[in-house]
């Protein structure tokens, strides 16, 4: 095996392809990946922990309209973070070794790291929303970037394209119908 064969990876493997695996091998077992990891789980607990107590109570004296944005907007923090987790989870398997970088490659899609969706900062009951949990979304938002521009610079390729989603489709009729009145 040549020089050049051995830094791309071997025979068959293109440029791009060894590159990529490096910096992924590198990064997943640096101090900076387990920063964002801390701080990915870090935000999940804290999450979890709000929604199911002081943001429980907050959300009992917001209007109608309120309740359903604070409804709609807790439901795409949970499952943005859901996706975040798992890509920082499938990642530290990487970190620890129970997984290679091109095993972690062909689970990645489980993660299903899509497009944010984005709040409606312009919904009627938006600007009701309970400080605290502006806050999560703003911090989830920001850490869904930092992830999306890591998981390219390692993997190479675009985040997919948002899927249609039934759940946010029925809620954004519930909204058009509670705003109505």
């Amino acid at each position: 095996m040549t020089d050049r064969q051995h830094f791309l990876g071997g025979p068959g493997a293109g440029k791009d392809e060894a590159v990529t695996v490096r910096f992924a091998e590198k990064f997943a077992h640096s101090p900076q990946f387990m920063s964002v990891f801390h701080e990915g789980m870090n935000l999940v607990e804290e999450t979890a922990a709000y929604l199911d107590g002081d943001g429980r109570m907050e959300s009992r004296v917001l209007s109608r309209s309120g309740s359903l944005a604070y409804a709609t907007e807790s439901m795409r923090l949970t499952t943005r973070l859901m996706q975040l987790a798992s890509w920082l989870l499938l990642h530290r398997a990487v970190n620890e070794g129970e997984l290679t970088v091109d095993e972690a490659r062909s689970e990645k899609h489980k993660a299903r790291l899509s497009a944010a969706s984005g709040s409606n900062v312009d919904s009627e009951g938006f600007a009701e929303l309970p400080v605290r949990l502006k806050d999560l979304i703003a911090r989830s938002q920001r850490l869904h970037q930092r992830i999306v521009s890591l998981d390219q610079m390692m993997y190479g390729k675009q985040a997919p394209a948002p899927v249609a989603n039934a759940i946010h489709n029925q809620l954004g009729r519930l909204q058009d119908a509670f705003c109505a009145e």
